[in-house]
């Protein structure tokens, strides 16, 4: 039981060093841990009263926590924060995945590159293009890009009905999993000029790593003074024999 516990609070501490290490990763969702309690009855021994069923701890899954994060002015004109309920397309090697992490921006040919060099996606599903004479940038509020040249194309913003089922890829991107489709989002709402941070909070983050870390520290204590009364108990009972 010990060992089982040691295990579940090994991995709640590796989930909140990533949160940590993600504090200022653009769009990033901070993760939860889920725990369950294990029961195995007791079979062929002679159980004290209530004991007759051992309980474990099991690391059954982890969440995403949906809250948004801070909007931060930044004035780079390819630089897009989601305003409530949306995801950015971007096309990568693997096929579409989605992200909230709206830092762009142009690539040797024109195109519209998140930040590890996967293009932006329009409403058509196809990558968006800025032309050489396209300097004045402009995107409105539903996804319009346009330049002093006139309209370019409409930023893919795009939703899923459950979107605790899809598959972290990295700190950034989302793929759908277990095929589910996006839904596309007619009139998002996008900020031009800014982006999202991550909706980890450093200190509540710190605050838990520090009594997951104690909890581990006084588990592992617990194992060790255990070990030894049993190393005890059956050389006591070794000498009686001799």
């Amino acid at each position: 039981m010990a060992l089982s516990r040691l295990v579940t609070q090994n991995c709640a501490t590796a989930v909140l060093a990533h949160n940590m290490a993600n504090a200022e990763t653009p769009g990033f969702r901070a993760t939860r841990s889920v725990f369950g309690e294990y029961l195995e009855r007791q079979r062929d021994l002679r159980a004290l009263p209530g004991g007759e069923s051992v309980h474990f701890s099991q690391d059954r899954a982890t969440w995403r926590d949906e809250a948004p994060g801070p909007v931060q002015t930044t004035g780079n004109p390819l630089d897009i924060a989601i305003s409530g309920d949306g995801l950015f397309t971007v096309q990568t090697p693997r096929g579409e995945r989605y992200t909230r992490a709206g830092r762009f921006s142009l690539g040797p040919g024109g195109g519209i590159l998140d930040m590890e060099g996967n293009a932006l996606l329009d409403t058509a599903g196809n990558p968006l293009r800025v032309a050489p004479t396209d300097t004045r940038l402009t995107i409105r509020g539903d996804g319009t890009l346009s330049s002093e040249n006139g309209e370019i194309g409409r930023i893919r913003i795009v939703r899923f009905a459950e979107p605790q089922r899809m598959q972290a890829e990295g700190d950034r991107l989302l793929a759908a999993g277990n095929g589910q489709a996006p839904e596309a989002i007619e009139r998002p709402a996008l900020v031009q000029g800014a982006v999202e941070g991550s909706n980890v909070r450093p200190v509540l983050e710190m605050t838990r790593l520090t009594a997951e870390m104690r909890e581990f520290q006084f588990m592992a204590q617990f194992a060790e003074k255990e070990g030894e009364r049993l190393s005890s108990a059956v050389e006591r009972i070794l000498r009686k024999r001799g």
